[in-house]
């Protein structure tokens, strides 16, 4: 495939944007280069120099952008409203067109400072590189619409934090998106009074990321996709094990693309309690509460698109966000279960058997799905014998398998998952002697994993 650079951005003009330039690194050290992604937007035959050349130094891509841009944008933070965001370490690189013909983003993280930076210093430790290629990668083999990371380059600062030992290394990341655009961005406008941009921001979006459908109900077109963006975000988190830990406006994509990841975290067991960050001190965004905050976040923007539209046009969209979130949950689960669904009343009953058994048991989540691929048991521990689980098991008796078993992942030992201990252990490889070697390795068994799912 050929690299087939865009411009689309400039088409909203320059009140929705900043031209920003990147910061002159003292070192480029290629850490990360994801071939698999690059591939799917023709550049994955870039030399390792033009790679560096592109994604360190920031040299435009052919037929792109000739100047970074920093989008503008508002939005919640923990429920608190905060006017002073919009992109203060990254910003919009490129976009380019993939191999399905979509319209896709290259922005970046740690990429230096620019008129949103507040009082940071712009830059991304190396650690928050790495642990976001381990997220993007496990996100993607689980099934989870999310940001690729394509690139990840160290870059020779020392950089002081204080939630974690200093100073410590740097890098710029540069991710994949489909659309930059964010909740936060439609909610800039709603604050300013901007009616004639909120419109052109509507059309851009709905033209470049949902096919130019419902135009002529423009702002009703838009929620409803959000809505049921949302809804799925939110199940297929659930499914993932999943908890994102800040999942304020202005990190949610408008395409329902899961991006940003900071203090994350794959939970060990179904607990609803089970937070992330640790500043999160009253559990907002603790996994069985996701759901509840992608909800709160789709009437935030509703809230915005209230500026150019009645509220009667958007309500039914979002009075349907508990259905549409309870299907896309019990299709999220089949799906990772591996059973051919019969698409009545039966799934939704399974579903919620399996949450309950997985939710009293607190069993490991990724020893689970690694011992019911297929919807049949594949061990013989008594742990799946309790009154627990008798529900489960009784349901899913019914069920036929639509995933095949034969991939060799499935007579590995243990299943692959992604615990902060193996994170930490990682990273502590990388920082005390600059050994990479379990990083690839995760990276790899990662991709095993998603080709057995797959």
């Amino acid at each position: 495939m050929i690299f087939r650079g865009a411009t689309t951005i400039l088409d909203l003009g320059p009140a929705f944007f900043d031209p920003v330039a990147a910061a002159d690194f003292p070192a480029t050290a290629l850490r990360f280069r994801n071939d698999r992604a690059a591939g799917e937007i023709g550049l994955d035959a870039l030399s390792d120099d033009d790679w560096v050349r592109h994604f360190g130094r920031f040299v435009p891509l052919p037929g792109s952008l000739a100047t970074p841009l920093a989008l503008r944008y508002h939005g919640h933070q923990f429920r608190t409203y905060n006017p002073d965001l919009g992109d203060g370490r990254g910003f919009l690189f490129a976009q380019c067109r993939d191999s399905r013909d979509r319209l896709m983003d290259l922005g970046t993280k740690g990429s230096g400072t620019t008129p949103w930076s507040r009082a940071g210093d712009g830059r991304l430790t190396l650690k928050g590189a790495v642990r976001e290629v381990l997220a993007t990668e496990m996100l993607a083999a689980l099934g989870v619409d999310t940001s690729r990371t394509l690139s990840v380059i160290e870059t020779g600062e020392d950089l002081w934090r204080s939630d974690e030992p200093s100073p410590t290394r740097s890098a710029v990341l540069v991710r994949l998106s489909h659309s930059h655009i964010r909740y936060g961005t439609f909610q800039r406008l709603a604050a300013l009074g901007l009616a004639d941009d909120m419109a052109r921001l509507t059309t851009y979006v709905l033209t470049n990321y949902f096919g130019g459908r419902g135009l002529d109900d423009p702002y009703a077109t838009l929620i409803d996709h959000a809505v049921t963006n949302a809804a799925a975000q939110a199940a297929a988190m659930m499914a993932a094990g999943f908890v994102h830990g800040v999942l304020n406006t202005d990190n949610i994509n408008i395409t329902g693309e899961s991006f940003d990841y900071g203090p994350y975290r794959f939970a060990t067991a179904w607990d609803p309690d089970f937070t992330a960050a640790y500043f999160d001190h009253h559990g907002l965004y603790s996994f069985g509460r996701q759901p509840e905050a992608l909800q709160w976040n789709v009437f935030q923007l509703a809230s915005a698109l209230r500026l150019v539209a009645p509220v009667e046009a958007l309500r039914p969209a979002l009075e349907d966000y508990g259905n549409r979130y309870t299907a896309a949950l019990t299709a999220a689960l089949l799906r990772r279960l591996g059973v051919v669904p019969f698409g009545d009343g039966r799934d939704r009953v399974l579903a919620e058997a399996l949450v309950a058994a997985l939710e009293a048991s607190r069993a490991n989540l990724d020893a689970f799905w690694f011992d019911w691929r297929g919807g049949r048991r594949r061990t013989r521990g008594d742990l799946y014998d309790t009154p627990e689980f008798a529900p489960f098991v009784a349901a899913v008796q019914a069920f036929a398998p639509a995933a095949a078993t034969d991939h060799d992942y499935w007579a590995d030992p243990a299943p692959c998952g992604l615990p902060i201990a193996e994170i930490e252990a990682i990273w502590g490889r990388i920082a005390a002697a600059d050994d990479w070697t379990v990083f690839d390795a995760k990276v790899t068994a990662i991709r095993r994993m998603g080709e057995a799912l797959a």
